[in-house]
Formats: structure tokens, C-alpha cells, sequence
């Protein structure tokens, strides 16, 4: 019955303290860590923590807290040997001047020693390093645009299907194919077994023939004429090697560029979004990001800087929940940490963060100024960034089924990514021009001995002969027409 009795008391304790912590409006979830390595008796020195729910640095989960940052916490604590009590941020901001002068959010709450330290999304700005102390920032981080998919969908250009090659590697394969076909003619005349009385027989081979020979390959078609010389199929078989493995990287970065959609992003820059009329766009009032646009000199920030004060009702939002499901909702696109962003589009398939990335920053512990714990926790997010341990709770946190596909950056085949296939197409052309000149060459050797003429002489004949054709099919027109009259 004893046990019965202080079981019932402890419950009842329990829900009088929960029911006077709710009526007094706190958001105080204490948090004592459970260590090995000291006692309760060892007095271990207790900070209150001050933070701001934001997925997923710290969210609730079954009535207590868990995140990124509590995570971290748990590690900073359990390093240091201290204990603590986290509780949120009043106003629900991060830090800001207000209008009588005084400090807002997490930051106001270190300044008025309210908390001892603040671990949260915390940007490290200049503003607040002078009046609160920061640690070594633990994420790095930078200013994004995140923007729902269908908003930003773009038709496809008419020549879309030329997207998978950039102009340089069309204009290469240009060439290779004309190169080629030119190789194809000027090795059918040159070889003997191809071509072997040049005034009798007709070449099959014209430069329209050979044209379309090569363009029958690149269909894979088999098409007339057929090659009997060997120097011919040397050429015409390096060819086929080429067009095969040409179609099919065609059809693989073909296939990357529609799944990934990355040519339908019209949005690229804040440039971008500032000349385009269909997007609203705002960020967090009175976060670092709204601030880096006011004090920007460059002249797009100030552009975006100008168009978020005039509307600061209307486009400024107090979440990064609220600004989420307002991008989600609307034609609305969201200015903020970068790293946040990539969750956002991780947990919602139909967000994506645009390209470009502005204003590199780091989230950072903030402090009390002359804070012993400053150098302490600085030393120990170190630690934990040299052991691993910060790429592990990322990877925890971030990691979900549409990550991956965020992450997909699509870009046109540069000729480099081809340098191997177009030099193995000039070593098969070259081998084909020297198998025709040698078989030439053996040709007019056994010609020699027959006539009782130098080689050379017999060589440069047939060269000329086979060159010329025309001009030796006139003169003999001419010269059988004189003899008949």
C-alpha cells in the first residue's frame, strides 16, 4: 500500500506542476542529462537554454523535445559535464532591434539573462556578435529561393530535344560526320579493291552517297552502297562503334534532362526572381536574411530589399512553418537559409530550392559577452566536427526519400565527356586512309613490274587518275568522239 500511496502522490505532483507551468503561458521542458559520469550529488552546474521550434532543430514530439539542436545539446552537455533546461523563445523570434531600441527573440532573452545560452538556427551576424558572444558555427549554411514546381514550370522550347549536347558537342559531331563521310569518298577512290578500273567502272561511293551512308548509321540503318575494301570498312565500322555509343549517351542525358526537369527552372537567380511578375516573394521579418538585403550594396538586393519593405505586411512572414505552407499554398517564393530550404523540398516533393546560393553564413551558439562558456562550447562543436559526429546528426536529420532528388543537377554533355569517343573515331579514320593508300601502293607495284615503270610514277598515275576522274573521262569522251568522226 506504501508503494500505492507515493505512486499516487508522485501523479498527482506531476499534473499539478504540468497544469501550473500551462497557466503561467512558459514553455519549459526540462531536460536533465543522464551521464555516467557524475553523479546528481556532484552539483553539476545547470544552464537554461533558450531555442525556437523549427523543423528539424528542435521540434515535439510525444510531449517532449527532440532535433538537430537537442541532439547537439545532448553532446555539448554531456562533453562539458553540465546540465540543463530548455525553454522557448517567448516571441517565437530569432533576434532583432525592435523600434525602442531593445532586442527581440533569443537574443533579447541572452541580453535580459533570461537564458545563459540560445541553441537554435541561429545566424552569426555582426549586429548580433556585438552584443552577444557566438561559438564556432556548427552548420554552414547560405540565402536561397525555394519555390514550388508548378509555378515555376516553363513550355518547352521547340528544339528541346537538342537540350542533352551543348553547342559545342553539336558542332563537333558536325564536323566528325563530315569528316568522316569525306574520308568514306576519298578512300573508296583511293582503294583499288573498291574502285579497281577507275575508267571503266563507276564509284559508288559519290560524296552524296557517302553523306547518306554515314547518316544511315547514325539511324542505324543499314544502307547501299556496301563496302568491299577493307581500307572502307575500317572506316565504316569505327563509324557504327561511334554512333552507337553517340545514341546512347543521346538517349541516357536525354532521359536524366526530362526526369530532372532543371531546363524548366526559369528561376536560376535572385536576378531572376526580381525581373519575373508572377511570384510574390518575402522572408522571415526581422531575420538576418531581411537584414543582409538592407544593408546589401549590391544593386538586386537592393531591388529585393525594397520590394519586401513595401510590402513587409504582405510578403514578410513570422514562421519558417508559415512560410513553407504559404509556398506550398500560393504563387509565393520563399528568401531563406539555404539549408533549411533543402529540408523543405526533402520533406515536400513538390518544392525545390532555384540554383544559386547568396551570402555564405554559419549557425552558431550564442552566448552572454565574457561568457566562460563561449571558448568552452567552441572547442567542443570542434570536436564534435573533427570526430564526425555534426556530419552524423545532418545525415539524421536531412536525410528522407526526396533528398536525392532535390539534389539532381542536370547540365547539356560537353564535348569533354566525349573527348575519348571522338579521338578513337580519328584513330579509325586515319588507320582507314593508311590501308587505302597501302593497298594503292601494292597495287601499283605490281603494276610496275608489268610496264617497266618506277612505282612512284605508277603510284602518282593512279593517285591522279582516281582524283581526276572527270577530267580523264572528258579527254577519253573527246578523244573516242574525234576517232569516230
Amino acid at each position: 500500500m506504501d508503494k500505492g500511496q507515493h505512486f499516487v502522490f508522485f501523479v498527482l505532483t506531476t499534473v499539478l506542476l504540468l497544469r501550473e507551468s500551462s497557466h503561467a503561458g512558459e514553455n519549459i521542458w526540462p531536460t536533465m542529462l543522464d551521464t555516467d559520469l557524475r553523479g546528481p550529488e556532484e552539483n553539476l552546474p545547470t544552464l537554461t537554454v533558450t531555442t525556437i521550434l523549427e523543423d528539424p532543430y528542435v521540434m515535439v514530439r510525444r510531449a517532449e523535445l527532440e532535433g538537430y539542436c537537442i541532439d547537439l545539446l545532448k553532446a555539448l552537455a554531456s562533453m562539458l559535464h553540465f546540465s540543463y533546461k530548455v525553454k522557448v523563445v517567448g516571441d517565437g523570434k530569432y533576434g532583432a532591434v525592435s523600434s525602442n531600441g531593445n532586442w527581440t527573440g533569443m537574443i533579447g532573452e541572452i541580453l535580459r539573462q533570461e537564458a545563459d545560452i540560445a541553441v537554435a538556427p541561429l545566424t552569426v551576424t555582426s549586429a548580433r556578435e556585438e552584443v552577444v558572444s557566438f561559438t564556432t558555427p556548427f552548420l554552414q549554411t547560405g540565402i536561397g529561393i525555394l519555390l514550388r514546381k508548378d509555378t515555376m514550370s516553363q513550355e518547352m522550347s521547340f528544339f528541346h530535344f537538342l537540350a542533352p549536347f551543348s553547342k559545342e558537342t553539336w558542332t563537333g559531331l558536325l564536323f566528325a560526320y563530315i569528316l568522316t563521310c569525306f574520308c568514306l569518298f576519298l578512300v573508296a577512290r583511293l582503294s583499288p579493291c573498291e574502285w579497281n578500273e577507275p575508267k571503266n567502272e563507276e564509284n559508288h561511293f559519290t560524296f552524296l552517297n557517302s553523306l547518306w551512308f554515314g547518316a544511315g548509321a547514325l539511324a542505324l540503318q543499314g544502307v547501299t552502297p556496301r563496302p568491299k575494301a577493307l581500307s572502307v570498312r575500317v572506316i565504316a565500322a569505327i563509324w557504327w562503334l561511334f554512333t552507337i555509343a553517340l545514341l546512347a549517351a543521346y538517349i541516357a542525358n536525354f532521359t536524366a534532362l526530362l526526369s530532372s526537369g532543371s531546363e524548366q527552372l526559369p528561376i536560376q537567380t535572385f536576378e531572376d526572381l526580381v525581373k519575373q511578375r508572377k511570384l510574390e516573394f518575402g522572408t522571415l521579418d526581422g531575420s538576418s536574411t531581411f537584414y543582409y538585403f538592407k544593408n546589401s550594396k549590391n544593386p538586386i538586393h537592393q531591388m529585393i530589399y525594397e520590394y519586401m519593405d513595401k510590402r513587409r505586411d504582405h510578403v514578410l512572414v513570422k514562421t519558417y512553418q508559415e512560410a513553407v505552407q504559404r509556398v506550398m499554398d500560393s504563387n509565393y517564393a520563399f528568401i531563406g537559409e539555404s539549408i533549411s530550404q533543402d529540408l523543405a523540398a526533402a520533406r515536400h516533393c513538390n518544392l525545390i530550392r532555384a540554383p544559386e546560393v547568396i551570402g555564405a553564413r554559419g549557425f552558431g551558439i550564442a552566448t552572454a559577452q565574457a561568457s566562460p562558456w563561449t571558448k568552452k562550447l567552441s572547442i567542443a562543436v570542434l570536436k564534435l566536427r573533427e570526430s564526425g559526429d555534426l556530419d552524423y546528426l545532418r545525415n539524421k536529420w536531412w536525410e528522407t526519400s526526396c533528398l536525392h532528388k532535390s539534389r539532381e543537377r542536370w547540365s547539356p554533355l560537353q564535348p569533354q565527356a566525349l573527348g575519348g569517343l571522338f579521338l578513337t573515331l580519328a584513330i579509325g579514320l586515319a588507320l582507314g586512309v593508311i590501308a587505302a593508300v597501302v593497298e594503292l601502293s601494292n597495287k601499283s607495284r605490281h603494276a610496275a613490274g608489268h610496264v617497266k615503270k618506277s612505282c612512284c610514277s605508277i603510284f602518282t598515275e593512279e593517285m591522279c587518275t582516281r582524283l581526276r576522274i572527270k577530267e580523264n573521262t572528258r579527254q577519253s569522251q573527246e578523244t573516242s568522239g574525234r576517232a569516230n568522226a
